[in-house]
């Protein structure tokens, strides 16, 4: 675990912590949804979040798809929602990309990382869950999704104060824990 250092904006990067366990009972400002484009609920991290945290959330989901996100959200984009019954306060919404051999979409990867430090700035919120985006479903290499998650955190100027990783396996803790050791 590294400690808080200037970012590119001039502006601390957050302490990278890591944590195994659940993210839906994760106590933060906001939990980061791993969410697709349709905003909707679905597997893995997003199912679990919209389960967890009752009804508020998926109707937050379909204002913005009424009114600011008609055609969804663009992969690399993040938006808030309330948290609903969630221990945080509120829900960021990103869409990683899904893994081609034939594409680097790593930018995109590295572009739900940032967004959703900028969207946290912009509530105000100073601690952040962060699940491992696209590598579930979405069929990221571990270790590569590892490697750009941290030092995406890492060099992006924030007023988060705490990114916490909080990761559901061991395998995918283990991932991150290497990526974190090898990027300080």
């Amino acid at each position: 675990m590294v400690g808080p250092r200037a970012g590119y904006s001039g502006r601390m990067t957050a302490e990278i912590t890591l944590h195994r366990g659940d993210i839906t009972q994760a106590e933060v400002d906001a939990v980061v949804n791993a969410a697709n484009s349709g905003l909707l609920g679905g597997g893995g991290v997003d199912g679990a979040i919209h389960r967890a945290g009752g009804p508020a959330i998926l109707e937050a989901c379909r204002e913005l798809r009424r009114t600011t996100l008609p055609d969804g959200l663009p992969t690399g984009q993040a938006v808030a929602t309330t948290a609903g019954d969630l221990p945080a306060q509120w829900v960021i919404h990103t869409v990683g990309p899904v893994y081609a051999k034939s594409e680097d979409r790593s930018e995109l990867l590295a572009s739900a990382y940032r967004e959703s430090l900028r969207v946290a700035d912009e509530l105000g919120a100073r601690t952040v869950a962060f699940p491992a985006v696209s590598a579930g479903v979405y069929g990221w290499p571990l270790g590569d999704a590892a490697r750009i998650a941290v030092s995406t955190v890492r060099t992006t100027g924030s007023a988060v104060r705490e990114a916490r990783f909080v990761l559901f396996s061991d395998e995918v803790y283990d991932a991150f824990a290497r990526a974190d050791e090898s990027s300080g």
